[in-house]
């Protein structure tokens, strides 16, 4: 799991039932600058990806998602998707790691 914050949602014209009752959102990963404030622009320079939602995330919402086969999980059959939203962060408490 990783987190990330969304930063928009996509609309589309024709989809696979199999997706029917979510949505797509666009989702900026979160990197230690922004888990620890010190990115003030909230948007990483890492690639944004667009995922699956049935969580109804909202735009500026912090979540966790997935990436790759583990994405297909929460389906009965294989379907064609790359990314999807586990948990939507409450709070979460991040403490950088100490160089030794």
């Amino acid at each position: 799991m990783k987190p990330g914050k969304v930063i928009g949602t996509v609309t589309l014209g024709v989809r696979d039932p199999a997706f029917r009752g979510g949505r797509w959102v666009v989702i900026s990963p979160m990197s230690q600058e922004q888990l620890t404030g010190n990115n003030r622009s909230a948007v990483s320079s890492a690639w944004s990806l667009v995922a699956y939602d049935d969580l109804g995330a909202g735009v500026g919402d912090e979540v966790l998602y997935v990436e790759g086969a583990e994405a297909m999980q929460p389906f009965d059959r294989p379907i064609p998707l790359d990314a999807i939203t586990v948990a939507l962060l409450d709070s979460y408490q991040f403490t950088p790691p100490t160089e030794s």
